[in-house]
């Protein structure tokens, strides 16, 4: 290897120096007598003291490896105690987990054979090595806080799928899930633990007791008289359910907490190599601590030694590094000498930066080293820091976390060192997103948290229901000043924790340095290539768990990435002031399909992406110059099927063809081959040719296509340069010609919204458990109060009773609400929720951008969408307790432009997806429930506010027609009649988790909204028949399917044997029950806004809709009004699951159609309407009557004696139905009487042969044309809106005649 250092070349074999005396003055070494001294300073003996300078040898470069041999051989005679120590053992000295015949169910075991995965529903294993006597130790590192048994076995145990360790008579566990111990039996045992500790498992075979220790403190002895004796050997044993993972230390490495004296490790401690090492240690720091200043030796402050070149010091260092170099390759000997002297370096405070020391020594490292020692020691050093630095537990200043994290930083400032542990480490052997992550401390007292925060603090302002009461209690001089200390206690939490999160940022951006070109690839390059791979094994629903990333670790990498990102990003912007500042992000549209970025197998808004290179080619070289070869769309279907992998040497033998642009167009044949594999068939399938427009192109000049995987690519296809415009190539017209940042930044910006996608948004949602549980826990501790104040005195025993609780409670909630704090402080801080705004602000215009490009838009993949609506969720929902969204920069602003985005790609025909359809629907239906954000639907463009209410009132028929009708019941819920309601009458309060549901939100219609659809309906002929045909067609399959249920139900119930109706029945019963109290609200809205629909008779289809809703209308009232009949013993059975099933909702809908119709109108429209209702054969008055509560009198005759059951009236909702509402159904109600007699009194009764053949309800009124069969207007008319025919002989209808009957007949 050459060294920097000195421009001297060493290799392991020469660095003796040759016996010439006069080299010493040729290479510079000082002279004999002071080297003499300086090597004796150096290489001491082991008990430190130097012999009187007459009785020492003389020391030279020749005879020092000799000294150096005598030196390491002293006080290394300690194998005569290992052999002592190994007694009681029986087993191989490497202890692993026998993966062979240990175990019992499906496992994952990691390569080391010490950490293993649960693959099954419980799974065991032990270890190769067993004890028979003695005293003995392991530790067991927690990764996942599930269902495990961690403790000792016996040969003869043997468990299944659900009996683990501890369930059999001679295996003994301790369980901190459910805080037990087992031995057949089970008791109360120990402390819970979490992710991120470690217990410690001792087993005293001479007193036979077996303990556990928790991080350190001992839980106490669990077992005693355990069964010993002939044939009795304990082996260390888990049982783990699935998913939970652990990792074992036999010994292996240095125990986290070998405090329990007389106790060993399984695995012996290679103490010889031990004691080697520090011998070595400590000569290598008495080189740093002396050096040598014009011919004497003085002491030097080691904080500032540089390897200066001088050969007297690297000769000397070089010999040391002959016997320590294959020592660092042990893991051991790495974590207990290394770590611990470089960690003590950084000791001494102060920033990174203060330290060069730790650089000076990479550097000899790697001078010094061979290449493959270098790479094992830095690899397991970073293995060693990250298993430190991730089962450290909390304390108060999160010291520990800070000190592993500060060596981390300084490990990786060497730029040597980073680039080596980027392309070969930190994605590829290690889960080291870890390194970004802060645990939350399960018990809040060891970490020390009751100190940081002495006062605790919750809020109380919360009603019976849950909601936060609107009428706020002034908070008393207590509460406030509780409140404000618990305020600077979080405070405090925050500055401490927001030290760790300053490290972790240092840590990516020295990650992401792209000024690191010395030697190779930029930091920033390699980053990008292994963290695409990352997202490609959590993107991957087939990802192995062995690398899957917890979503806690994402949360926290994603709040770190876009600090770092933001820092480069507007780094940049200083640089060149033409760019975008990061408030300003976005990600371009070319990206999504210039193939230069890999999304894996994720879905496209338009499907598909091999199906929208087909259908979208032409698209892609008009806009976007982008040419996609004809052979290479035929192997795209093969290639997804192809697994096998080109070879790299195939690959670089390919001839490096170019594409002549021109007047023809050449390709070269190697571009439409088939079989370039799975793994680069992301770049394959594209093999594009970019044409460049912003410059001319000469017949000449021809264009390099590099087809590359994400391994392969490097700066030049990611930043471009000379014309090439890298990720960005392909730009459209609609994009504008502005440098918007560094290209691999835009890279990360997507792979931060993918990642929010995999799994950020899920993660922010459980998290806000705490939360609910603290608020659940404030109002049982409020009731408990509340019934301590009204408890008898007498009654000593209930109030001793509720003081408990009472105390429970507070306990309880003390705990919480400094967790919550943690939380709060970690996850839901306003930096936090800043960084989830910028998120969504980054999608919505990356939306925006993309939707403008046209069909192009099919190309995005659809999680930006997604994340749109997830980021704006989780900032109203997850962050709203402790931070008020209003408060963002632009909220009103942002939250047009999401409305927009909804409005408009709701019902977009490049979205194919039905699923992200749905969501859009969905997150459409929820926005119009706020009042802020229905506001801001009414704030978008008048255009798209029309464009989206047309679709909307798009026939229901062919699409998911339940939510576009709930966003327009939605749009009225407040104006119809008794239709300000929050909750139906009739239900009980809703639980408190239950307040923020948009079905429970107080009304808020959208006039404006209305207006719009009143304009439609009107000024459009055909779309107000057809959207009114649907909703009447969805209305009549609605309620016939709800009467059809509830009969079967009835039956299962009058049965006499004991059944249970099928829940899943009864939820689609209320579902459709539900259903069509929404269809008849939603008429109700078209007959108040636009009733000419139904009563001018000029329209085409007016008489007809005006018809077939009284029709409906009847068949409801009839069902549901009747007396004693099948809807009245189904509201009265109160099954769970039909709670919504009442009376009220649906009467009431209803009755608004008919007053509208029947009152609200002209003296035309209001007879039309009546002769309408009237003549359907299914109407009956008393139906009218029933509404008021006037019930037949031969029915109450009937009932009277039997029960005092309360009739149905409108009269009992007074809070939900106003005076001016009941006078017009009373007005109604007379009307059709009126009318009703009248009709009944002039209606000459018709012959049989007069009737219509088809419904024998209405007298025939129309012939058909051409075959002059017959039948009323109204069966007709329905007829032929969906059928030509005629009903009887099947002839084409051509024409409908009015039809008399002859006055002679």
């Amino acid at each position: 290897m050459t060294s920097r250092g000195a421009g001297t070349a060493f290799s392991r074999k020469n660095y003796r120096l040759s016996t010439e005396p006069e080299k010493s003055r040729v290479t510079g070494i000082v002279n004999s007598r002071l080297l003499n001294d300086y090597l004796h300073r150096v290489f001491t003996s082991a008990d430190g003291n130097q012999p009187a300078a007459a009785y020492r040898k003389h020391l030279t470069f020749q005879n020092l490896q000799e000294h150096l041999d005598r030196l390491l051989a002293e006080e290394n005679g300690s194998e005569d105690s290992r052999d002592q120590v190994a007694e009681g053992r029986l087993g191989p000295s490497t202890v692993v987990l026998d993966h062979t015949s240990g175990f019992e169910g499906l496992l994952l075991v990691d390569d080391d054979l010490l950490e293993v995965i649960g693959h099954s529903n419980f799974g065991s294993i032990r270890a190769t090595t067993c004890v028979y006597k003695g005293k003995w130790i392991y530790e067991v590192l927690i990764s996942s806080q599930g269902l495990m048994q961690i403790g000792w076995c016996t040969l003869n145990c043997r468990f299944n799928q659900e009996e683990g360790v501890g369930d059999t008579p001679d295996s003994y566990a301790y369980d901190g899930n459910r805080v037990r111990k087992w031995n057949v039996t089970t008791t109360n045992y120990g402390k819970s633990w979490a992710a991120g500790d470690i217990v410690s498992c001792l087993i005293d075979l001479d007193e036979g007791t077996i303990a556990f220790c928790l991080n350190g403190i001992s839980l106490g002895t669990a077992f005693d008289n355990i069964t010993r004796g002939a044939g009795m050997a304990y082996f260390p044993a888990i049982s783990l359910s699935f998913k939970e993972s652990v990792a074992f230390n036999f010994g292996s490495r240095p125990l986290r907490y070998p405090l329990v004296e007389g106790y060993h490790p399984l695995q012996d401690p290679p103490v010889a190599d031990l004691v080697k090492a520090r011998k070595l240690l400590g000569y290598l720091k008495n080189v740093i601590h002396i050096g040598i200043d014009e011919g004497k030796l003085v002491e030097k402050d080691t904080s500032m030694w540089q390897l200066q070149g001088e050969p007297t010091v690297l000769i000397t260092l070089a010999h040391i590094f002959n016997y320590f170099s294959p020592l660092m390759c042990k893991v051991y000997l790495v974590e207990d000498v290394l770590m611990t002297f470089l960690l003590s370096i950084l000791e001494r405070g102060g920033a990174v930066e203060a330290h060069p020391l730790i650089q000076q020594l990479l550097d000899l490292m790697w001078l010094l080293m061979e290449e493959y020692e270098v790479h094992e020691c830095l690899k397991q050093l970073l293995m060693s820091l990250l298993r430190a630095y991730r089962f450290s537990p909390i304390i108060p200043d999160l010291g520990l976390q800070i000190h592993y994290l500060r060596l981390t930083i300084a490990v990786l400032k060497h730029e040597k060192s980073r680039k080596y542990l980027l392309s070969n480490v930190l994605f590829d052997v290690l889960l080291s997103v870890v390194f970004f992550y802060i645990k939350s401390p399960l018990r809040v007292e060891e970490a020390g948290l009751q100190e940081l925060i002495p006062t605790t603090w919750w809020p109380n302002r919360f009603t019976k229901e849950g909601k936060e009461s609107k009428e706020v209690k002034e908070e008393s001089a207590e509460e406030r000043l509780r409140r404000r200390a618990y305020e600077r206690g979080c405070q405090r939490l925050k500055k401490r924790i927001e030290v760790v999160e300053g490290l972790q940022v240092q840590i990516l951006k020295l990650l992401l340095n792209n000024k690191d070109r010395g030697g190779g690839e930029a930091s920033r390059y390699i980053f990008l290539n292994k963290f695409r791979k990352f997202l490609q094994e959590n993107a991957s629903n087939r990802g192995n768990l062995t690398v899957l990333c917890p979503p806690e670790y994402m949360v926290c990498f994603l709040h770190r990435l876009i600090a770092a990102l933001r820092f480069f990003w507007d780094g940049h912007k200083a640089k060149t002031p033409a760019a975008l500042s990061s408030e300003e992000a976005y990600v371009p549209p070319q990206l999504f399909y210039n193939g230069k970025v890999d999304y894996f197998d994720l879905q496209r808004l338009g499907g598909l992406l091999s199906h929208l290179k087909k259908t979208l080619k032409d698209d892609l070289a008009a806009k976007a110059n982008v040419l996609i070869d004809p052979a290479e769309l035929q192997a795209v279907t093969m290639d997804d099927l192809d697994e096998d992998e080109e070879s790299a040497t195939s690959a670089a033998q390919r001839p490096s063809a170019a594409l002549a642009i021109g007047g023809a167009l050449a390709r070269p044949g190697w571009l439409s081959s088939p079989t370039l594999g799975r793994a680069n068939r992301f770049l394959s399938t594209a093999a594009v040719s970019l044409m460049n427009p912003r410059r001319p192109l000469g017949a000449l000049e021809k264009i390099k296509v590099r087809t590359l995987s994400v391994e392969q690519r490097t700066e030049e296809d990611i930043e471009g340069s000379h014309g090439n415009e890298g990720l960005l190539l392909g730009r459209p017209p609609e994009e504008p010609d502005q440098p918007i940042t560094e290209n691999s930044l835009l890279e990360i910006l997507d792979g931060i919204v993918m990642m929010y996608n995999l799994s950020v948004h899920q993660q922010l949602g459980k998290m806000i458990g705490v939360s609910d549980d603290v608020n659940e826990y404030a109002m049982a501790l409020k009731d408990t109060e509340e019934k301590i104040s009204r408890c008898p005195k007498r009654r000593r025993d209930i109030h001793e009773e509720l003081l408990k609780s009472q105390k429970v409670f507070s306990e309880k909630l003390n705990h919480l609400s400094r967790r919550l704090a943690w939380i709060n402080v970690t996850i839901y801080s306003k930096e936090k929720m800043q960084d989830i705004y910028w998120l969504l602000q980054v999608c919505i215009r990356t939306i925006e951008h993309g939707n403008r490009t046209g069909s192009l838009f099919a190309f995005m993949p659809e999680f930006y969408l997604s994340v749109a609506m997830n980021s704006y969720s989780a900032l109203k929902n997850y962050f709203s307790p402790v931070n008020s969204m209003e408060e963002l920069p632009g909220y009103e602003e942002t939250l047009m432009r999401l409305a927009a985005i909804l409005a408009k790609h709701f019902a977009d025909s490049r979205i194919v997806g039905t699923d992200i359809r749905d969501s859009l629907m969905q997150a459409l239906a929820s926005y119009v429930c706020y009042p802020h954000s229905l506001r801001a639907v009414e704030r978008i463009p008048e255009e798209q506010r029309i464009s989206m209410m047309k679709n909307l009132l798009a026939p229901y028929e062919q699409r998911p027609w339940a939510q576009t009708n709930w966003i327009l019941v939605r749009l009225w819920r407040g104006c119809g009649f008794g239709y300000r309601y929050t909750r139906l009458p009739h239900l009980l309060k809703t639980k408190p988790e239950d307040a923020s549901l948009p079905s429970l939100q107080k009304p808020c219609p959208s006039t404006l909204l209305q207006q719009h659809m009143a304009d439609l309906l009107r000024s459009d002929r055909d779309l107000a028949p057809s959207f009114l045909n649907s909703v009447l067609n969805q209305l009549n399959w609605a309620f016939s399917e709800f009467i059809g249920m509830i009969q079967e139900i009835q039956q299962a119930a009058e049965r006499l044997e004991r059944n249970f109706v099928d829940s899943r029945q009864l939820k689609v019963c209320a579902t459709c029950f539900d259903l069509s109290v929404s269809l008849l609200r939603v008429l109700e809205m078209t007959v108040t806004l636009a009733p000419e629909i139904f009563l001018d008779w000029n329209r085409p289809s007016s008489e007809l809709l005006l018809r077939r809703l009284a029709q409906l209308l009847n068949q409801v009232l009839n069902r549901v009004t009747a007396e004693r009949n099948l809807f009245d013993r189904v509201v009265n059975l109160r099954l769970p699951g039909l709670e919504s099933v009442d009376h009220y909702p649906i009467l009431v809908a209803v009755t608004g159609i008919l007053v509208r119709l029947l009152v609200d109108t002209d003296v035309q429209g209001a007879e039309r309407a009546t002769v309408v209702l009237l003549a359907d054969p299914c109407f009956q008055l008393r139906s009218i009557q029933y509404l008021l509560g006037h019930a037949e009198p031969s029915a109450l005759a009937a009932a009277a004696p039997a029960t005092n059951k309360h009739h149905f009236s409108l009269h009992t909702y007074t809070e939900y139905i106003s005076t001016e509402e009941l006078v017009k159904v009373e007005k109604m109600l007379n009307h059709l009487s009126e009318e009703s007699k009248q009709a009944a009194a002039t209606t000459l009764p018709t012959s049989e042969e007069d009737l219509c053949p088809i419904c024998y309800a209405h007298p025939i009124s129309a012939i058909f044309r051409p075959c002059s069969h017959k039948s009323c207007k109204a069966c007709i008319n329905q007829h032929l809106m969906n059928n030509k025919d005629c009903f009887f002989c099947k002839a084409t209808i051509t024409g409908v005649d009015d039809f008399t009957k002859p006055a002679s007949s």
